[in-house]
């Protein structure tokens, strides 16, 4: 569903919508709200008063594909927000000043792109063909699986599985070389 629509609907209280907008943009919010050195619980605090500040302004925005650009400077704002209160509250004890620390923070579309990559590079995987797609998903898989479960699960030889893979990874690099799409060569 387009982002317009997503919008009307989370306006109207559809709970489907608004979970389809929090899925698409928390990972940009937490990374922004991580940014700014938050610990895990200011960080949560932050990105849900941003949703709740959506939840307060959702009739008000005009231009849906803004969306993204609004969430963010809203988080941004609520940072600083916590910041201010929090450096009234304590005291600071740094032996240097934070802008001389290093920023070890992950960039702020870190996870963004980390996604688009890997919806990319599981098209290319798809575009192999089925046998290879099923075997690089199922020995991809979170713990991997044993090569005798991975065998048993792909109804598949096991000492086929090592060269099938090959193949399979060899035609991916040579798709992603034609497309120029590589950008380490080896």
């Amino acid at each position: 569903m387009e982002l317009r629509s997503l919008l009307a609907a989370a306006g109207k209280g559809d709970q489907a919508a608004w979970d389809a907008i929090v899925n698409e943009f928390s990972s940009l919010l937490w990374s922004i709200a991580r940014s700014f050195r938050l610990d895990q619980r200011d960080a949560s605090d932050v990105v849900q008063i941003t949703w709740l500040r959506l939840v307060e302004n959702v009739d008000h925005i005009k231009e849906p594909e803004a969306l993204p650009a609004w969430l963010a400077v809203t988080v941004r704002r609520e940072c600083m927000q916590l910041l201010r209160r929090t450096s009234r509250q304590q005291l600071v004890r740094h032996a240097e000043p934070v802008d001389d620390m290093p920023d070890t923070a992950p960039p702020v579309d870190h996870a963004m792109l980390t996604t688009e990559r890997d919806i990319a590079l599981w098209r290319r995987v798809a575009a192999l063909g089925e046998t290879c797609f099923r075997l690089l998903r199922v020995l991809m898989a979170s713990p991997p699986p044993s090569y005798r479960e991975a065998a048993a699960a792909l109804d598949m030889p096991i000492g086929s599985l090592g060269p099938t893979r090959q193949r399979c990874l060899q035609k991916l690099r040579e798709s992603m070389d034609t497309d120029g799409q590589r950008g380490d060569r080896g």
